[in-house]
């Protein structure tokens, strides 16, 4: 028998005893439980003050709040821009748009290094498109600007379009007044443009400027007839190398059909100029029409009028996104929208019939 129990002892079937106690010999820990960190209050007029002392990151910070979905946030970010109110309306609002691949990215950092050599604070909202499927964003705008990004005269925020038309974020408005307050003379807002409603940008903008290109065979056609019709200046970016004496032809093609066009801005004859952003060239005379449009429309009274004009199409556009939010947040609302929406899917009601159900 004893041999037997030697020979077990010895096999690699043999169970060693365990070690009283926890795991390798060490005591039981009862896990901990995951307690989410209580956030911090903000100081709402400390913030303000920081962001009126031009404090990056206060400003950062600010930005943030606006485009809070947070309930809370959203009241705190009200207060704030009250706060802030009386310090703003003292910048040039520029609107940039152009068809993908178009450089805008590099005409805003070219441009806005020119301004900050010049003295003006630079102030760049830049809007990434938003994947309709993930509802992501690369945001990568301070990536492709990195010189203007390193310049102390210059602020650039990237934000994620969201699905706005326009290629605009929803609290852009917002975010242009948090930078006025900070003290940046020039507001520059880069559209996604793709061919959104371009109207919605044009109506948060002083000066609205397109970017085109040569050799897209499309200079003239009547698909851009209605963003031509709201640009202030047309830019026919890429005018360098072989390709030169293509944007002088284009740019002549668009000052002929501007005349046929009615203007953006009583008073103001739309204008085009090559720049190459390469280069280098255009970009003081593009400074130099925007300073000639500024004093012009001022003397006429346009420029306080206009402005008046988009703060009452902001309070509408607000008002549309509040019955939008109160509609959907409403839960007997969602059950009958579902119960209709099955309706019509199975063919019971229309779709006309089903939107009357709801309302009537």
């Amino acid at each position: 028998m004893e041999e037997q129990n030697k020979g077990i002892n010895n096999s690699s079937l043999n169970v060693m005893a365990g070690v009283e106690g926890g795991h390798d010999g060490l005591n039981p820990i009862t896990p901990k439980k995951f307690r989410k960190k209580k956030q911090q209050a903000i100081d709402i007029k400390k913030l303000a003050c920081e962001v009126r002392e031009s404090l990056r990151t206060s400003l950062s910070k600010a930005i943030t709040l606006i485009e809070s979905a947070s309930s809370e946030h959203k009241e705190q970010a009200q207060q704030l821009l009250q706060e802030l109110l009386p310090y703003t309306g003292n910048s040039i609002r520029i609107g940039i748009t152009g068809v993908p691949g178009a450089g805008k990215s590099s005409f805003i950092e070219a441009f806005g290094t020119l301004l900050c050599n010049m003295g003006k604070k630079v102030a760049v909202l830049a809007i990434d498109p938003s994947s309709s499927l993930s509802g992501g964003s690369i945001l990568g705008d301070k990536t492709r600007m990195e010189e203007l990004s390193r310049n102390k005269n210059a602020f650039v925020r990237p934000s994620p379009s969201a699905g706005t038309l326009g290629g605009v974020h929803k609290k852009t408005r917002e975010t242009m007044l948090l930078c006025e307050a900070a003290g940046y003379d020039v507001i520059l807002i880069e559209t996604v443009g793709v061919g959104q409603s371009e109207t919605y940008v044009r109506g948060m903008v002083d000066f609205f400027l397109l970017l085109v290109l040569t050799g897209a065979g499309d200079e003239l056609q009547g698909m851009k007839k209605g963003i031509m019709e709201l640009a202030d200046g047309i830019i026919v970016h890429k005018s360098d190398g072989d390709n030169v004496r293509k944007a002088q032809k284009t740019v002549r093609e668009y000052k002929q059909i501007l005349h046929f066009l009615q203007p953006s801005t009583p008073g103001w004859m739309s204008r085009a100029i090559p720049v190459s952003s390469l280069q280098k060239t255009g970009l003081t005379e593009v400074w130099d029409m925007i300073c000639e449009f500024e004093t012009s429309i001022k003397k006429s009274s346009y420029w306080d009028i206009r402005r008046l004009e988009q703060t009452k199409e902001w309070f509408h556009s607000m008002i549309t996104d509040h019955l939008i939010d109160s509609f959907f947040n409403d839960a007997s609302k969602k059950t009958k929208v579902k119960s209709i929406e099955s309706a019509i899917l199975q063919g019971e009601i229309t779709v006309t019939q089903g939107v009357n159900k709801l309302f009537y």
